[in-house]
């Protein structure tokens, strides 16, 4: 089955080592997803590095969800990797990327995910994964300029 891939770009006008040290912190994953997933960290640091394992719950569709993630790749303050090693994703890598610019921050996001179930995978992902993975990518993003913003475009 075929991997999807979720690519993002905003730009804080924030200085990279802030805006790096927000992403470094596992409680604000919860401030960055809908309330209606009722995202909670159950265990894991306070302050992610290379190797660390964070345990989440999580509602989806009103099903109960763990999910396990791993800091595979950390290089502070520009860029880390977090994969799922167990959840509901067949395949769930995310890219972090930390780029300075025009007096503040791209942040970048590429996220290549696969779900389980083969063609009934498939089917979820065309019915309502992949609207709903958009939606939380636009809270997200809204939610990174209400924290540490503003979001604009960059000058020049």
């Amino acid at each position: 089955m075929a991997d999807y891939i979720l690519e993002s770009r905003v730009w804080l006008a924030r200085a990279r080592p802030e805006v790096f040290a927000f992403f470094a912190e596992s409680a604000n994953l919860v401030l960055l997803t809908p309330p209606s997933f009722g995202l909670r960290v159950v265990a894991g640091p306070q302050a992610l590095s290379t190797g660390a394992v964070v345990d989440l719950r999580l509602s989806w569709l009103g099903v109960p969800v763990r999910w396990r993630t791993f800091i595979r790749e950390w290089d502070p303050p520009f860029r880390f990797v977090d994969v799922q090693v167990r959840g509901p994703y067949a395949r769930w890598e995310h890219r972090h990327q930390f780029l300075e610019a025009h007096g503040g921050t791209w942040v970048e996001d590429r996220v290549t995910y696969r779900l389980p179930l083969g063609p009934l995978g498939r089917l979820a992902h065309g019915l309502c994964v992949r609207r709903q993975i958009a939606a939380m990518w636009r809270y997200r993003t809204r939610r990174l300029g209400e924290l540490i913003g503003p979001l604009s475009s960059p000058a020049g």
